[in-house]
């Protein structure tokens, strides 16, 4: 009996160990996340500027790869065709130069220093003169020309008149002097815009003519030139 009994209570003992220990899917996940979101599993993660940073490259390198295998000769015909347009960028910037604005400032003629007047302008060209500044020279009796103009109402104070366009106006008014204050903006253009350098009588010939246009009488609306004096 005892020896029956002990083998069947062992069987039960077996069998009961035999069983698997089911733990739920759900609380399981939730366990091992809980775990994993632990700082010390992460110390030695990526920052979000290089994760960004990877994210960046791998578009990069993912456009090359596609790049290289639309280019004729796949990765090698990329290269030639990367250098080819190097190449065609370096000759553009040698023959162009370095990009220039495409329209003038505000204060194109004039500094942006504030108004000064043709006195003060005079003053500034005769002291770059004496110091054999000649492109500064010409710059300032060239604005000293127009702020005369506009101070004698000759012209219309306008902000952002070029010098062309301050020539071109005041010939209208001085008509026989419109040859020389064309030639005197060109000058000015040639010097500020154009890089170029003057020398003394480029500016002689601008004070000249600063001192002509004073004393010139200008052609009224409704008179025709022969009878200016």
């Amino acid at each position: 009996m005892s020896g029956v009994g002990g083998i069947t209570t062992a069987r039960r003992d077996t069998a009961a160990g035999d069983i698997p220990v089911d733990t739920p899917r759900l609380p399981a996940r939730e366990a091992a996340e809980s775990e994993l979101s632990k700082p010390m599993y992460h110390e030695n993660d990526p920052n979000f500027l290089q994760r960004a940073l990877n994210q960046f490259w791998d578009w990069v390198a993912g456009v090359f790869d596609a790049a290289a295998g639309a280019a004729p000769g796949g990765p090698a015909g990329l290269a030639v065709l990367v250098v080819i347009v190097i190449g065609l960028a370096a000759a553009l910037w040698w023959r162009l130069g370095t990009p220039q604005r495409s329209s003038r400032s505000a204060d194109a003629l004039f500094d942006s220093d504030g108004p000064r007047s043709a006195a003060q302008h005079r003053a500034a060209a005769e002291t770059h003169a004496a110091a054999l500044r000649w492109t500064e020279a010409v710059q300032e009796r060239m604005r000293a020309i127009v702020r005369s103009l506009e101070e004698r109402a000759l012209l219309d104070p306008r902000p952002g008149r070029t010098a062309d366009e301050a020539a071109a106006a005041a010939g209208r008014t001085l008509p026989e002097h419109t040859t020389r204050l064309r030639a005197a903006a060109r000058s000015f253009d040639d010097v500020t815009y154009g890089g170029r350098t003057t020398d003394q009588p480029t500016y002689l010939s601008l004070r000249t003519l600063d001192l002509e246009l004073d004393e010139a009488k200008p052609l009224l609306p409704g008179t025709s030139r022969g009878a200016t004096g």
